[in-house]
């Protein structure tokens, strides 16, 4: 599948892994954690990464849990890097105070903020904030379709099931000369590619195992969609783990350690087997990790985002709480080397599936 290679982006993201000392070895806390976070946002507007994005977690190993307070902090270091989530699991939250705190950091960031919606792919927040799971698919929809209504910028008035009763409600502050950039992950099922086509959003697909020329369908179906609904064909991403170190083999031994530790623990929630070395060398060569000295890497990435169809590329950084060193590292060769070689692969025409 061909791309237009004038028209991409490239991010990172993050859950705010707690990460460990490069020193004592020992895991840093939480304030320390959303410190470096926000020093790893000003290396990433420095290097030239077009966007970073936060991911909502409520969970132990996670530093997270109010990504918009983080990004307003960055607002205050960075210049031009986009400032988004990935995602906020707005089925729990307040549509109107998401929309409120997003058009805070827009205004903070001169109209930096892009928000990702979602259902969020871990269930802690539902009981943490006094919600039903039984209503996972209704409160999604219901509050995507009120946060679809508060960007249009008017006095609105609502009526829903799960959302409070507004009448000519306005909120507040305004967002100046434009609707706040909104995306809508998608972790692969066609109920929410069409949602999103519906609301005029673009989606994030979070391809994080497997191969992931077996989301090109999901592409096409958008496409679709868009066309049979009269809606816009807007950018469609991708975000998927990874790794890069100097060297090929420095990078796999980060990656081996730090992200089979993540996915064995949450493996370990859900029932899944353990991550064998066998699995894990799968997804470096041909599936959804990204792991690799900087060449290796943008071969990888411009290998794979013209098979899915995706313009945006996000790269999941320090899974597992990696050493701040190496989350530095990453960062840094993603955005001199990574980013600029996958550019010139595309536009070469050596990443056209």
């Amino acid at each position: 599948m061909t791309i237009n290679h004038r028209n991409l982006e490239f991010g990172l993201d993050t859950f705010g892994d707690l990460a460990f000392d490069d020193t004592t070895k020992e895991r840093i806390s939480y304030s320390e954690s959303l410190r470096n976070i926000v020093a790893e946002g000003k290396l990433a507007d420095e290097v030239g990464i077009d966007v970073i994005a936060l991911g909502e977690h409520h969970r132990e190993e996670y530093s997270i849990s109010s990504p918009d307070t983080v990004l307003a902090a960055l607002a205050m270091v960075t210049k031009t890097i986009k400032l988004g989530t990935g995602v906020t699991v707005l089925s729990s939250d307040d549509p109107v105070r998401v929309y409120e705190r997003f058009a805070t950091v827009d205004a903070l960031s001169n109209g930096r903020a892009q928000i990702m919606l979602g259902r969020g792919s871990f269930t802690e927040s539902f009981p943490l904030f006094g919600y039903d799971l039984q209503d996972y698919e209704e409160l999604f929809e219901e509050k995507t379709a009120m946060f679809s209504e508060l960007r249009k910028g008017k006095p609105l008035t609502w009526e829903g099931k799960f959302t409070q009763s507004l009448k000519h409600a306005d909120v507040f502050p305004k967002i100046e000369g434009h609707q706040l950039d909104t995306y809508v992950g998608v972790g692969g099922t066609p109920e929410s590619i069409i949602r999103a086509v519906r609301y005029g959003f673009p989606v994030m697909l979070a391809i994080i195992g497997g191969e992931p020329a077996r989301f090109a369908p999901y592409v096409d179906l958008y496409k679709k969609a868009a066309q049979q609904l009269g809606q816009p064909i807007l950018p469609i991403g991708m975000h998927s783990h990874g790794v890069i170190a100097d060297t090929d083999e420095e990078a796999y031994e980060i990656g081996w350690n730090y992200i089979k530790k993540s996915m064995d623990k949450i493996g370990l929630d859900r029932g899944w087997p353990a991550m064998s070395k066998e699995r894990f060398d799968f997804e470096v060569e041909h599936g959804s990790y990204y792991v690799g000295s900087p060449e290796t890497v943008a071969q990888k990435i411009a290998r794979m985002m013209p098979q899915v169809g995706v313009q945006r590329f996000d790269l999941v950084y320090g899974t597992g709480g990696q050493l701040q060193k190496d989350r530095f590292k990453t960062i840094e060769l993603y955005g001199t080397k990574v980013i600029p070689r996958v550019k010139e692969l595309l536009a070469a025409g050596d990443g056209n599936a």
